[in-house]
């Protein structure tokens, strides 16, 4: 299982750019780059998924414990760039209604 993830950081947001897959093994990864982003209470968080490929229930619950740590600091959390086997897991979820989530990925002009 392979992950690739990179980080920007800007004033009052850090981007993160997540590629490959996102699973019960990789997830460890992720939340490693997430947490100490997250504890600082500073920043909002744009997560890319434009690279990523698949998505397990371990990757949605990483997010849904990143948008929980973020509300407390009345930061948010946005995603992008989902494909649509990705996005569906967000529909079915009902957490397409709860994060800020866009088709197109960071470097998009959509």
């Amino acid at each position: 299982m392979n992950i690739k993830i990179e980080v920007r950081e800007q004033p009052e947001v850090f981007y993160v750019q997540v590629g490959g897959e996102l699973d019960i093994y990789t997830a460890p990864e992720l939340k490693k780059v997430l947490s100490p982003i997250v504890s600082e209470g500073t920043h909002n968080l744009h997560v890319d998924l434009t690279d990523l490929t698949y998505m397990d229930s371990t990757g949605l619950g990483l997010f849904v414990g990143t948008l929980k740590d973020l509300n407390k600091y009345n930061k948010e959390l946005r995603i992008s760039g989902a494909n649509e086997r990705i996005m569906k897991l967000f529909e079915i979820t009902g957490l397409y209604d709860l994060i800020h989530i866009t088709k197109s990925g960071v470097n998009s002009n959509d």
